[in-house]
């Protein structure tokens, strides 16, 4: 099954985010991946009106500690949604599978906790070069995704009568 262009979509169809406020959480582990990914985020938030005042962006240590972050971002900054980004590759190990659990079920648990997006942004490939093509390679850049589900799950809930 090929994988499509992460970057690729009809931006007419992308609702305008000045208006909204946007937490971005970085991993540092393969920080040569996660940046190129915020840097697509970021870049694509701007293209669809985003200000740099409202796109605030922290790095964790690892994808392991991405929900905590995104959690620190509901609590203690008034933003309408929170992306999480970062890249594990598969080793020899099961390490692989439990830190994707994890930050799948902690990302879950925070969409649900407090009633707003937060983005699921985390490459999950079997070797480097995988990653490099989903990281602004021949695959686009899944950090343009993660923004535009962003706006567009923002837009969602500012449209639903109360």
């Amino acid at each position: 099954m090929a994988t499509k262009d992460l970057s690729q979509y009809d931006i007419e169809k992308v609702p305008s985010a000045s208006d909204m406020r946007f937490g971005i959480v970085v991993a540092e582990w393969n920080l040569e991946i996660t940046s190129a990914l915020a840097g697509g985020a970021v870049n694509t938030l701007k293209k669809h009106g985003a200000t740099d005042d409202n796109i605030l962006v922290k790095y964790v240590p690892g994808s392991f500690e991405l929900p905590l972050g995104a959690q620190y971002f509901a609590e203690l900054e008034n933003v309408d949604a929170v992306i999480l980004l970062g890249c594990v590759i598969q080793g020899e190990t099961r390490h692989f599978d439990y830190i994707c659990d994890g930050v799948t079920k902690g990302t879950m648990d925070l969409n649900l906790k407090y009633n707003k997006p937060f983005i699921f942004g985390v490459l999950t490939t079997n070797n480097q070069q995988q990653a490099k093509d989903r990281a602004g390679g021949k695959h686009g850049n899944k950090g343009d995704e993660a923004a535009v589900t962003a706006i567009k799950m923002v837009y969602l809930k500012q449209n639903f009568s109360l």
